[in-house]
């Protein structure tokens, strides 16, 4: 998985569109190898970017669990510290 595209279900607070908006936009620039498109492919950049956010809208409404929604600042916590022993940042 793209480093960048972050886990989006069961958090509380819940996922925001553009959190979903980021993800899909690094999935399209991670699969289509272009971090910005030319103007020739800018439409179906942009198009599919719509197309996977929908989706993904879908997908997350759908999901089911019975786990208790992780909390955002906690995970992100348990990120740097990750990141501090691995990185030494």
């Amino acid at each position: 998985m793209c480093r960048n595209i972050r886990v989006l279900f069961n958090f509380e607070p819940p996922v925001t569109s553009e959190e979903i908006n980021n993800a899909s936009l690094q999935f399209v620039r991670k699969i289509s190898g272009f971090s910005k498109p030319s103007i020739v492919n800018e439409e179906a950049f942009d198009l599919a970017v719509g197309e996977i956010e929908v989706v993904t809208k879908k997908l997350l409404k759908s999901l089911k669990t019975e786990a208790k929604a992780k909390d955002r600042e906690e995970e992100h916590r348990k990120a740097h510290e990750r990141a501090v022993k691995r990185f030494g940042i």
